[in-house]
């Protein structure tokens, strides 16, 4: 047992030194050998804790990312030799497999055959061969609900035991791909010549990165789940996945965990149906009565603690941002994609200090327009206690005219 540890601890230290030498600009090919001469039967969660490790010693999230495909591609023989997965029908890890295999389906047998139609169109069928395109570049889109699901409800509990590098690296990978979607959506509208190569490569680029992704998911992050979560925290990203939504298939159901005991974010929450009364300074309330409250107000509301820790959402029927119970106790930093962490943590920090008392934003997002107030939240002796986000649609506000008087 000593020497397999031995022999384990020197694989760790000859992949990081590796890990680093692909930083400091050396060739995959120049590496390679030497990795494949010490791989032996590397484990996907062995993999991850490497980067993390990396990532807790000063490597950059931004620059593991960068080379998250050169990555890769020297451990892709070691971590390909790792057998196929088996987990039962209607595990959530099943129903993500189920997507991968649409998603090739979609890109190789639509897609790719869709993209050759545009570079050859038969005479006067060029604008055919675009509609067929945009038809099926928005059905791919669909893969947003399985990064979703993966960053929203699987992360979470990573982050729970100190995994949060790999997560957010492939976070940001995630948010490429949507990237690269988007504009190659975009460009479906730009009819010059240079529009269209624009549009070939970004749809090209789209589903090789996506392809990437689906091998870095199947041999690397949900072994290293499956490993890590608890039956109970499966449990959870299961009855949390329908508020998401599904890529391109209906889950198989089925799945009959062996026991279930299953706790929100961190710890416990009270029952909302708990008896007795909850004393304010302006009345009192049952727990029951607080819930229907919150759920009934005509704006989103999160609240973040002191320490960074959602702490609360309110769960209105048509929440503008989706939340999902997987977020409490979870550090706020980690619940923004890894390209805005930095300013989330700003208005934070300046809240906190009190350079700021509130801060807001405004935006539109698909037929609503979104008004967003971050607050500082004080005791009465005026210390830090957290951060009130409330979210509301101002659209029908700003519609509003005239007077209408309860009288009328």
């Amino acid at each position: 047992m000593s020497e397999l540890i031995k022999n384990r601890e020197y694989r760790q230290k000859a992949v990081k030194e590796i890990i680093r030498e692909l930083h400091a600009g050396k060739p995959v090919a120049e590496v390679k050998g030497k990795f494949d001469a010490i791989a032996g039967d590397l484990d996907p969660a062995e993999l991850s804790l490497i980067e993390q490790s990396l990532i807790n010693e000063g490597l950059p999230v931004k620059e593991v990312e960068r080379l998250c495909d050169v990555h890769a591609a020297v451990f892709r023989d070691a971590l390909a030799k790792n057998p196929e997965l088996d987990v039962p029908a209607g595990h959530p890890v099943a129903v993500f497999m189920a997507e991968n295999r649409a998603i090739e389906k979609l890109i190789g047998q639509e897609i790719r055959p869709a993209l050759e139609n545009l570079a050859r169109p038969a005479a006067g069928g060029e604008q055919a061969a675009l509609l067929e395109l945009a038809e099926k570049l928005n059905l791919l889109w669909d893969v947003d609900k399985h990064y979703r699901r993966k960053e929203d409800l699987v992360f979470p509990f990573l982050e729970k035991y100190d995994i949060t590098g790999p997560p957010k690296v492939m976070w940001g990978v995630d948010d490429k791909i949507r990237g690269l979607l988007k504009e190659a959506k975009q460009a479906l509208g730009d009819d010059s010549p240079a529009g269209r190569e624009g549009l070939v490569a970004k749809a090209e680029e789209a589903i090789a990165q996506i392809g990437e992704m689906i091998f870095k998911e199947e041999k690397i992050l949900f072994p290293m789940a499956l490993q890590t979560l608890t039956e109970d925290e499966w449990v959870q990203v299961l009855r949390d996945s329908d508020e998401i939504g599904y890529c391109l298939v209906e889950p198989q159901k089925g799945w009959k965990p062996v026991h279930a005991n299953v706790t929100v974010g961190r710890g416990k929450l009270a029952d909302g149906n708990a008896g007795g009364y909850i004393k304010f300074a302006t009345g009192v309330l049952t727990p029951r009565e607080i819930e229907l409250i919150f759920s009934h107000l005509p704006v989103d509301v999160t609240y973040v603690d002191k320490d960074g820790a959602v702490k609360f959402f309110s769960g209105g029927k048509e929440r503008i941002f989706p939340r999902t119970r997987t977020i409490i106790g979870r550090k706020v930093e980690n619940c923004h994609p890894p390209a805005s962490v930095h300013i989330v943590e700003q208005i934070v920090a300046e809240l906190k200090s009190g350079a700021k008392e509130q801060e807001d934003f405004w935006l539109f997002l698909g037929g609503k327009y979104v008004y967003i107030r971050y607050f500082a939240v004080r005791d009465e002796a005026g210390d830090f206690a957290g951060v009130l986000e409330v979210t509301q649609d101002i659209k029908p506000l700003q519609a509003i005219t005239g007077e209408k008087r309860i009288a009328d």
